[in-house]
């Protein structure tokens, strides 16, 4: 056999490397989002003719460099960006199907790719599942919401989540040529790719279409100052976006280069939407009625989160911790400050890092967990990635004790630790040795434990215990638990 069918045509076949993956870049799975098909809903990818070669990524989507360790230029963007890769060691030919792990990158909704290097799935294919990384519109591109274009489809807003439903059918459609299980796929996440989970979790048009989840380091669940905006919210905020850009028309609008809608929205401006169809109600209202895809979910986040959003750095490290506080709690602010205390200089820094990752990151992720433990059966495993890399002191100038920040662990889950300049010890390809092989045990049967591995307790016991993965693992009681149940107390439903 010198060819793969799909759905819309021939796959060259790539050389394996030397555990005997192979891996096949840039499969369209959709429809170039481009010309009148811009903030539309993807569309069926275009068939070709001949066998298709496979040696080079697609595109990434359009967008400008945000954050530090995301290159967006590694392969170059392009709006012509909604393809996949897949990695395996399976045959099409083979009777017994590998599970399949389905990789959703992070970036805030504006930036990253299922093209980076961190993301390269070889490692992980080598242990026996089938890997797939993904991209999806982002920015205005995939989250613009406008009334004239929900007139057009019924909705609008959530472009990147319905990519994102595509290439999972996709998957169902196509997996099993490659080697994979259709019927035993894990959807896995950062950050907002994370957040992505938890809303493919939630969305009645994504049920069927997995079976497992991992979310690490975000949920789309609200905090004390973050909720799912409403569609109407949206439209608005798409109505002053549109304005901006000095266009009064979807015509115009799409007729633009795409320089100018990067230009217009720079940093991280779109975000999700509960627009009445992928998305019909905010998370807790979905879960609280049970209508959550009830699969097992792995969730968990760093120790550290929030050296990457500390609240000392807001308003430019002007703006006081204790108002930050006050601001954000009133009348409950004593109550706030007992668990998050002020005082002395590394006190107060220390809350405010505490506090910032809680409020951004952790807290999210533990809603999540707590409300699938409370109307869902499926099994849940809970971790918080204690492991402290050691990274060159610009990667953090102004912190020299960066500890497990936001996104270290993912060179650990995909053993790809050579993805970064970073100094690598021993001890730390042993912990990507150990977290890569739960997060295979995971994918391969919704269980991380295995015989080899320290036992991974599951978050329903009594004291909703966690894993903690560090360079000898260690399990606590619901780390943090008081924090972040203050904290859900007082989110903005």
């Amino acid at each position: 056999m010198n060819s793969v069918s799909t759905s819309s045509g021939k796959l060259d076949i790539p050389g394996p490397d030397s555990k005997g993956v192979r891996c096949y870049k840039g499969i369209p799975f959709a429809a170039a989002p481009v010309g009148d098909l811009r903030c539309k809903p993807p569309q069926k990818a275009k068939s070709w003719v001949g066998i298709r070669p496979v040696s080079t990524f697609g595109s990434n989507a359009p967008q400008r460099v945000v954050f530090s360790d995301i290159d967006p230029l590694v392969v170059g963007v392009a709006e012509d960006c909604l393809y996949l890769n897949v990695w395996s060691t399976a045959a099409a030919s083979t009777t017994v199907k590998q599970p399949v792990l389905f990789w959703i990158h992070g970036g805030g909704f504006a930036v990253g790719s299922g093209t980076e290097p961190r993301y390269d799935g070889s490692q992980l294919a080598a242990r026996g599942i089938v890997v797939v990384t993904v991209n999806t519109r982002l920015n205005a591109l995939g989250l613009l919401a406008h009334p004239e274009l929900t007139a057009e489809a019924g909705s609008s807003g959530n472009y990147a989540l319905l990519d994102l439903i595509a290439a999972l059918q996709w998957v169902k459609e196509n997996i099993a040529e490659f080697g994979g299980d259709p019927a035993a796929v894990t959807i896995a996440g950062e950050s907002a790719g994370s957040m992505f989970c938890s809303m493919l979790m939630a969305s009645p048009l994504a049920k069927g279409l997995f079976h497992r989840v991992i979310g690490q380091s975000g949920a789309e669940f609200p905090s004390p100052e973050k909720r799912t905006q409403t569609l109407a919210e949206a439209e608005t905020y798409g109505l002053g976006f549109m304005k901006k850009l000095g266009v009064s028309t979807l015509a115009e609008m799409r007729a633009l280069p795409v320089e100018v809608l990067l230009d217009a929205s720079p940093g991280l401006g779109f975000w999700p939407v509960i627009d009445g169809y992928a998305l019909p109600a905010s998370l807790p209202k979905i879960f609280a009625n049970g209508e959550q895809s009830d699969v097992a979910l792995l969730v968990g986040w760093n120790k550290d989160e929030g050296t990457n959003f500390t609240l000392a750095e807001r308003g430019q490290g002007k703006y006081p911790y204790r108002q930050q506080v006050q601001d954000l709690f009133g009348p409950v602010t004593d109550a706030v400050l007992q668990l998050y205390p002020d005082g002395s200089t590394s006190q107060t820094l220390a809350s405010a890092k505490h506090l910032g990752g809680d409020l951004v990151i952790c807290q999210g992720a533990w809603h999540w967990a707590e409300a699938q433990r409370q109307t869902g059966k499926a099994e849940i495993f809970r971790f918080r990635f204690d492991k402290e890399p050691t990274v060159p002191q610009s990667w953090f100038p102004n912190d020299a004790q960066p500890g497990a920040f936001h996104s270290c662990e993912i060179p650990y889950v995909f053993n790809t630790l050579t993805a970064f300049d970073w100094s690598i010890r021993p001890e730390d390809n042993a912990v990507a040795d150990l977290t890569a092989q739960y997060w295979v045990n995971f994918v391969k049967s919704g269980n991380p434990n295995s015989v080899a591995l320290p036992e991974w307790p599951s978050y329903r016991e009594a004291n909703r215990p966690a894993l903690c993965i560090d360079v000898v693992p260690h399990v606590l009681p619901d780390p943090a638990g008081d924090r972040h149940r203050l904290l859900a107390q007082h989110s903005r439903q």
